[in-house]
Order: C-alpha cells, then structure tokens, then sequence
C-alpha cells in the first residue's frame, strides 16, 4: 500500500471513530454526564464577563475553601456531548483541588462537530494559531481572569481534559506556550490533527513543524506533556498516543526512544522521555472513558500542584541517611537484619550499612545494594519493611523538594507511627498532612 494511500485511511479512520462516538457516548461519558456538584461547602459557580470571549463558551469556576496564598490554575475541560458541571462532579480534580489549594476552570463548549455536540473548536483557522480568536482565546481570558482574581501564580498554570478536551488540550499548549506550562491530555490526538494538515502518518519533524507554526516566532520553553490513551479505544485509535509523543518529543528536540519505562500500575506502562519533559502512559485494556481512578493525582503531581517536585523523574540524592525532621533519627533496619519482611524503624544516626540507603533512578529505595524499601499495602497505616527488589510499585518512592517521602502505588506519605521520635518507632504509610513526622532529610 502506497504511503499517501496509508494516511488516507488513517484520517478516514479517525474521522470515522469520531462520527461513531456519538453511539458510544452514553456509556463512554456517563461519568461525565451528571450535573449535580459534590458535596462540599466549596461550590461551583459560573462566572461571567470574564473577558473576550469570541468562542461564545460558558466558564465554571471551583475555588476550593481553603486556596494557597499564590495559587496554581487548573483548566479541565470535558469531552463532546458533555458538560462542565459533569466533568467537574465525575473527576477527581476538585477533591485534589481541596486538598491542594490550587483553582479550577472548567470551560463549557459549544461546537458541533460530526454530528457531535458540545465540542471544543480544534479545527478552524482562528483555533489553531496564537491570537487567532475562538475558543483558545475564549480560555485564556478565563485563566487571566482567575489569575487576576485569585493572585494566581503565572508559572502554574496547566491543561488536562479527555476527547475533545484532550485536543484542546494539545491545541493550547501550541498555541499557547507562553500560558500554559503543562498539560495532561487524556484520549486524544496530537495538535493540528483536525486541521487542514489532517490525521494521517507523519514524521516527528512534521508534527513538530506543526506546533512552532502554531505561534511563529515564539522562542520560550514549551510545556510538558503527559499523554494518555487506553489499547482498546474503540473511538480514537490507541496509535494517536504514539502520534502525541511523536509530536512533542520533536517540539522539545528529544529522542523517540525513552528514557526509561515502567509500570506505576498494573495495566498501566509509562515511557518517559528526556528527563521528563514527555510522558505517555499506555493503559492496557481500557477504552474511551479515560480518566480512571487514581489518574488525576498522577497528573496533579505531573504539574507540581501537589506542593511536591514538577517533574516526575527528580534527580536522587546520593546514596546516604534517611533523617527524620521531627526525630532527628534515622531510618534503620533493626540489627542490621537482611530478611524480607523486616519492619523498619527510627534508631540515631550512627552511619553503618543498614542506615545507608541509595535513591534509583527506577524510584527505589535500596539498602544493602539489593533490598527495597517496601509498602505492605496502599492505605492509611500500611506497614515499611524490607524486600528483595523486583520492581513492584510498592517499592517505587518520589523524593519531594518539600522534604516528604511518597509511596508511588498509594501517593501517601513515609510516615513515623504516633508521631513518635523515640528509637524503636515503627514507619508506615499515611495520608500527607506537612507534619515533621513525614518530612526527611538526606545525610
């Protein structure tokens, strides 16, 4: 089959996919569809006059009770046929929200597109470039608004949002790269796909042309960008991820071949590219009903939101002490014990081999050169031992600049039991809190 002829049936394709969702959609969106809030005394709200609007959208707004002094701004945007109340209520970004203090846009489309209603426009001329006019322009003076209103921080500004959401997600950070610093499309397709240019097989090279033809001139960073696609999409294609990487991974001038891979969940696999400016997250088996449970938070802490490192791949420390803030003890295998199953604990500081832990680049915590530190669960007072290791996502940590110390699998926080200090306090998982007994240090 000739090359031109290959394309062709892969835009048919997609177009075909998109035509098709609409049968699809009450199964595929019913997460999203419901319009009541959460319970909550934080509300959504609709907020109006918000600026130029030339894409006609209706913006909500969920600014949790409890907002940090120079908040991040979150826009989330739903699927076609959805809706922004629903989108809010069916996610778990507001309850992040809470948790985090950061604000949430929640923009309402309007287009129709292949017999499809409530679309984001990621098509027309004025969508696809800087300054061009409908819905990108209509969402950028959202986020100016909330950014003026709240004292939002400029440098924390992101996008997430699944199918049509997704797209606009991709469409804003090409158009806007000066906005938005990162973002998290979810089912997608790369930037410029519904344009003239189409959906067709190309090069990284075009792609990426694609994206710095989106704004010409523009010489800053570019935004981040995880992507995520479920094999059995039934509505936009499992290969569009690998599309969306082949797009950014040129606009950011790195290797197609990543950096490392892992597997964060079962049935998920995560390819990282450069030192993170690129991820993509393979979810085996699920279809066109992204986000599921727990991805949020994987994306919250993609943008730094959550108060820890903006980048999923921090450098580790070198290989030394765990100190405990709130003790000043260490973390200690008792009696220099090497038997799977040992339960850490606080003991002082003293510097020998079952003090001495090296921070991977795989995320483990590694003592004695071939024994993990090991969650025994995800939930509130799961016990830490030692383990042979063997790569499990209980045995994957994120060293956070805030001092705290998370389990990969269960985003809690290395916790010291009953905020104790004394030598022979046990550690385990629990929720973050800020507490000196979750905050560490390395000797």
């Amino acid at each position: 089959m000739k090359r031109s002829e290959l394309r062709t049936r892969r835009y048919a394709g997609v177009r075909a996919a998109l035509a098709a969702l609409i049968t699809a959609v009450v199964t595929a969106l019913s997460l999203f569809l419901t319009t009541a809030p959460g319970a909550s005394a934080a509300v959504l709200t609709e907020v109006t006059n918000f600026g130029a609007n030339p894409g006609g959208l209706r913006m909500y707004l969920y600014v949790p009770d409890r907002v940090t002094s120079r908040p991040g701004v979150l826009v989330a945007m739903h699927g076609c046929n959805g809706w922004a109340p629903g989108f809010h209520q069916g996610t778990e970004f507001a309850s992040l929200a809470d948790r985090y203090g950061f604000v949430i846009i929640y923009p309402q489309a309007n287009k129709s597109a292949n017999g499809l209603s409530n679309c984001f426009d990621v098509w027309s001329d004025e969508a696809l470039r800087h300054g061009g006019g409908s819905d990108p322009v209509s969402i950028v003076s959202m986020t100016n608004h909330v950014l003026q209103r709240y004292n939002g921080d400029p440098q924390r500004v992101f996008a997430t949002g699944f199918s049509s959401g997704a797209m606009e997600t991709n469409n804003l950070l090409a158009t806007y790269p000066d906005v938005f610093k990162a973002g998290a499309p979810f089912a997608g397709v790369p930037y410029g796909c519904l344009g003239p240019a189409g959906c067709g097989d190309k090069t990284p090279q075009q792609w990426g042309d694609l994206v710095r033809n989106a704004y010409p001139g523009y010489t800053g960073p570019r935004p981040r960008v995880m992507a995520w696609h479920g094999t059995a999409d039934s509505v936009l294609p499992y290969t569009m991820l690998q599309e969306e990487v082949d797009q950014w991974t040129n606009t950011h001038g790195l290797s197609q071949t990543p950096a490392s891979t892992d597997s964060p969940q079962p049935g998920w696999t995560r390819r990282v590219f450069g030192s993170g400016q690129v991820e993509a997250y393979t979810i085996t088996g699920a279809g066109h009903d992204l986000p599921h449970t727990g991805m949020a938070a994987y994306a919250i802490r993609f943008f730094g939101l959550d108060g820890g490192s903006s980048t999923t791949t921090p450098t580790p420390p070198p290989t030394g002490q765990i100190k405990g803030v709130g003790s000043g003890r260490c973390l200690d295998v008792p009696g220099a014990a090497t038997a799977n199953g040992t339960a850490v604990q606080l003991w002082d500081c003293h510097g020998r081999a079952n003090q001495q832990w090296e921070a991977t680049s795989a995320g483990e915590l590694r003592v004695y050169g071939n024994t993990c530190l090991d969650a025994a669960g995800t939930g509130n007072g799961a016990g830490i031992s030692i383990h042979s290791c063997h790569g499990g996502a209980d045995q994957k940590w994120r060293l956070n600049t805030d001092g705290t110390i998370t389990g990969e699998q269960s985003g809690l926080c290395l916790d010291a039991v009953g905020q104790g200090t004394a030598n022979g306090t046990r550690l385990q998982l629990y929720s973050c809190h800020g507490g000196d007994n979750q905050r560490w240090t390395r000797t």
